[in-house]
C-alpha cells in the first residue's frame, strides 16, 4: 500500500489542529515511557502498522527495553510493568475498544488511584490523540519504513 493522499497539503488547517493537540500531550504531566506505551497499545489494537513502527522507535530512543516493548500486548501477565503503567494500559484497551468495553466505574476508581484529575484527563486526550492518529494513517494509506 502506498500513501493515498498528501493529508497535510490537502487539510493543513486539520493537521494544523492534529498537531497542537499532539504539542499538548507532549506537554501533559503523564511520563514519556506510559505516553509511549500507550501510542503502541492503541495501535497494535487499530492494527497501525505506521504508528507501531514510529512510537516502538522513539520508545526505544527513550531507553525503552526490547523486553518490555515486546510483551506489551501481554501486559497483565508480566511483572516487569508498574501498577501505573498497567492500569492506564487498560485504560487504553477500553477507551480504543469503548463500543465493546466502555469505561466502567471500577476501571475509573483504579485508574484514579494513581492518576489525579488532571492526568485522568490527560490520559483520556492521549489516548484519543492516538486512536485518531491510527484512524487516519491507516485511512490514508500510510506505511512503515
Amino acid at each position: 500500500m502506498t500513501q493515498r493522499i498528501n493529508y497535510y497539503e490537502i487539510a493543513p488547517d486539520a493537521m494544523k489542529i492534529m498537531m497542537e493537540m499532539e504539542k499538548y500531550t507532549k506537554k501533559s504531566s503523564i511520563n514519556r515511557k506510559v505516553r509511549e506505551l500507550i501510542k503502541i497499545r492503541a495501535s497494535q489494537i487499530n492494527g497501525c502498522a505506521f504508528c507501531i513502527n514510529m512510537h516502538t522507535a522513539d520508545a526505544k530512543k527513550m531507553g525503552e527495553t526490547e523486553q518490555r516493548l515486546y510483551c506489551i500486548s501481554a501486559w497483565r501477565e508480566c511483572t516487569f510493568y508498574s501498577e501505573d503503567e498497567k492500569v492506564a494500559l487498560e485504560l487504553t484497551e477500553h477507551i480504543t475498544l469503548i463500543p465493546e468495553k466502555r469505561v466502567p466505574d471500577d476501571l475509573y476508581e483504579r485508574v484514579r488511584e494513581h492518576f489525579g484529575e488532571k492526568e485522568y484527563v490527560d490520559l483520556v486526550v492521549l489516548i484519543n490523540q492516538i486512536n485518531s492518529w491510527n484512524r487516519i494513517s491507516i485511512a490514508m494509506g500510510n506505511v512503515a519504513e
